[in-house]
């Protein structure tokens, strides 16, 4: 009698441990970053917290180094429900969806302080939610600080730039200012371009710092000119169905997870950011420069105009970005 007790409790323990295990959902998530990035770090962080914040009942797995597919191919299977959650770059979620062109634009920001203040308030809450129609549900920003010129020469004017074949991501806005600045822009993917660098397929890039350590490039660049052009965050995104799929509580739980992570991540990318220029000088024998913003500012103002004409909803933005800054 005590064993087939026993055994009765042993099977109403095991069927409660399967239930439990089935109500579960894991949620994936892609990403093209190494795991030492700041950036996988932030989503392992809200991966974490959502995790504790549901008992166990809500995880994210994460993918880096671009194991389900490229950024554009990760964005379209959470297009179509194919994949959970993915992490792109705004430059390549202007494709999309249009609101995020505004992140592209040269010098849209007054300052680094601005730009955050802009992401962690309700102009950035707007253009993550102007994505749900199109089957992208914005979450977050992850900052990956100014992009500037790193190339095989100094960058001090947009006179420099003339003639060389700078990589730029596959972003109409990207290409568009390299053309005023004088520069040839050549779309090459992120995995490719150590190799471009180093055989001379292009003559630069622009990227943020890290992009010198992390990435290796200050192997093959040894110039990096700070003009700061662009200020353009990750985006960690969800699919509809996923969303859809989850209790009130775990969305209650992932979006503030998500926040509470994007917060955190402002103080590690500056930390991340000064150490990867102190590497690469150091380690890597690399030239920071300093430049005069003036010329660089004053060649892509056609740039505001173009967007402005093309996408009402662009100069909306536009306008309350310069306005929050006042």
């Amino acid at each position: 009698m005590k064993i087939a007790t026993k055994l009765a409790a042993g099977t109403a323990l095991a069927l409660l441990t399967m239930t439990a295990a089935a109500q579960a959902k894991t949620l994936r998530l892609n990403h093209n970053n190494p795991e030492d990035h700041p950036v996988h770090l932030s989503m392992q962080k809200m991966a974490d917290e959502v995790e504790e914040a549901t008992g166990g009942d809500l995880k994210i797995r994460i993918y880096a180094n671009g194991q389900l597919g490229t950024q554009r191919e990760s964005t379209e299977q959470v297009q179509n429900c194919s994949l959970d959650m993915a992490r792109s770059n705004a430059a390549e979620l202007e494709a999309f969806v249009p609101s995020y062109a505004v992140f592209n634009l040269p010098y849209m920001f007054a300052s680094e302080d601005h730009f955050n203040q802009v992401i962690a308030g309700d102009i950035g809450k707007q253009i993550l939610d102007s994505g749900i129609e199109n089957g992208i549900r914005g979450l977050a920003y992850y900052t990956e600080g100014a992009r500037s010129f790193y190339t095989n020469k100094a960058i001090n004017s947009p006179a420099d730039l003339e003639g060389m074949k700078i990589r730029v991501q596959p972003s109409p806005s990207a290409v568009r200012m390299v053309e005023l600045l004088g520069g040839n822009p050549t779309p090459i993917g992120w995995g490719e371009l150590y190799s471009a660098l180093q055989q001379g397929v292009v003559d630069g890039a622009e990227n943020n710092p890290t992009a010198l350590t992390t990435a290796r490039h200050g192997e093959v660049a040894k110039h990096f000119s700070l003009d700061e052009h662009t200020l353009i965050p990750s985006v960690v995104f969800i699919s509809n169905c996923a969303w859809d799929g989850l209790s009130a509580e775990e969305q209650e739980a992932l979006a503030t997870a998500a926040h509470n992570s994007m917060l955190s991540h402002t103080e590690a990318w500056k930390l991340a950011s000064d150490a990867a220029i102190e590497e690469a000088q150091a380690e890597m024998g690399v030239e920071i420069h300093e430049v005069d913003k003036a010329p660089f500012i004053e060649a892509v103002q056609p740039m505001y105009q173009e967007a402005e004409e093309a996408n009402p909803e662009l100069a909306g933005l536009i306008e309350q970005i310069r306005a929050s800054a006042q």
